[in-house]
């Protein structure tokens, strides 16, 4: 099974008019641009003046070491585990590996199911 590692920040999902308020050299700032939107995930700390849009609360985690493009299924079992127990996420992945938000809320609760399905959760 994978290893699970709790990240200590808070989270906010945004939707932002540009990056222009964005240090993108902080940890743990995502962003995404569409033909349509601009989104950004930061710490709520770091939430641009310029956001149009954003909700709060969020907590996240990190499926640990690199993962391999071959690698099939590892979103897709944890969001079903999840979604099994009412739990929403938001998911990015990176180069090396994904990140999975939830409601800080349910954080707790999530790592607990991830726990019982044999998922190592390291201390955050």
């Amino acid at each position: 099974m994978l290893t699970i590692k709790p990240i200590t920040e808070e989270f906010a999902i945004c939707q932002v008019e540009d990056y222009s308020q964005v240090n993108l050299e902080n940890p743990f700032v995502f962003t995404g641009a569409t033909d349509e939107e601009k989104s950004l995930v930061c710490p709520i700390a770091l939430i641009p003046e310029n956001a149009l849009a954003v909700d709060k609360h969020w907590s996240a985690f990190r499926i640990e070491g690199a993962l391999d493009f071959s690698l099939i299924g590892i979103l897709s079992k944890i969001s079903s585990l999840l979604a099994e127990h009412n739990i929403g996420i938001f998911a990015i992945s990176t180069y090396n590996t994904d990140y999975i938000l939830t409601k800080t809320a349910d954080f707790q609760r999530a790592l607990q199911v991830l726990k019982e399905a044999k998922y190592t959760i390291l201390e955050s």
